[in-house]
């Protein structure tokens, strides 16, 4: 099959191309935004048609969550209205579209896993055009697999442990919030769970959602204290409240996403969150 690849520069996307190197079975396409323009219909429609495009998978979105406070329109064309585009197109082209979604379209007060058909109550701009590309791609009628996940990380780009590993290095002591829980994802696991979805479905008429993260659930301050511990840094952490630490975004209390749909679904065991962030950090340590 011939697999599109959109915001291939991102985390997600650079882990695919990775796994792309050796997969001999299906032709890869990656292009960002400097190389396809997925707001563009006319592109996007020339693109499908001359690589004839089996399966889409959309790693691009506008993902700075407080920014997107003040620019929501921007949010919006990346986060709702590509999606549209590439899920009208996909249609017409009787393609797969994979979409990476978030847990920032619920609303955060759970005390339990969200399970995949739990009602959204998004809390942020970034939430709600989120949530706004859901809806979209589903009223497509094309078919789909939207994939929420939350706290994604990797050893390229811009992420939480990176941002904590360089701190640890110019700071004495550092300041976490500490009441809010969730569940780390390694891109890694989650290019690698995308790619079993693609060779398991085929070109098989489907419309799912799924959660992918990694298994467990932490509060920041936790995941900072394991970062700190595996990547051999001396650096004191503080739990602090999210009071104490004011976004212009809110950010949800309790995010914990349910995995059993997946997990049934591919007949995999999703590696534990700490499992995955050692070879993340020894990833790091070896560039």
């Amino acid at each position: 099959m011939n697999i599109l690849v959109t915001g291939c520069n991102g985390q997600l996307g650079t882990e695919l191309q990775k796994i792309s190197t050796s997969d001999m079975e299906h032709h890869w396409l990656f292009t960002d935004v400097d190389t396809l323009d997925i707001c563009n219909k006319e592109a996007v429609e020339r693109c499908f048609s001359a690589h004839n495009i089996d399966v889409c998978i959309n790693c691009a979105a506008y993902t700075a969550v407080d920014k997107a406070e003040d620019e929501s329109e921007l949010a919006e064309r990346i986060n709702a209205y590509a999606p549209q585009v590439l899920a009208v197109t996909c249609l017409k082209h009787n393609a797969l579209l994979i979409h990476i979604s978030t847990d920032y379209v619920f609303g955060g007060d759970a005390n339990e896993p969200y399970k995949v058909d739990d009602p959204i109550n998004p809390q942020s701009v970034y939430g709600r055009t989120k949530a706004e590309g859901e809806r979209l791609i589903r009223e497509s009628g094309c078919n789909y697999f939207i994939i929420r996940t939350a706290w994604l990380y990797s050893a390229t780009g811009k992420n939480f442990v990176k941002t904590m590993l360089t701190l640890a290095e110019t700071r004495p002591e550092i300041n976490v919030v500490n009441d809010q829980r969730g569940c780390p994802t390694w891109a890694y696991d989650l290019a690698t769970a995308i790619v079993r979805l693609i060779q398991q479905n085929g070109k098989k008429a489907v419309h799912e959602t799924f959660h992918f993260t990694n298994e467990g659930q932490i509060t920041w301050y936790d995941f900072t204290l394991a970062i700190m511990e595996i990547g051999g840094k001396s650096c004191k952490v503080n739990p602090i409240t999210t009071n104490q630490y004011p976004t212009k975004a809110k950010r949800p209390a309790y995010s914990v996403l349910d995995l059993s749909k997946i997990k049934q679904y591919l007949g995999m065991k999703i590696p534990f969150w700490r499992e995955s962030l050692i070879k993340c950090i020894e990833e790091l340590t070896n560039k």
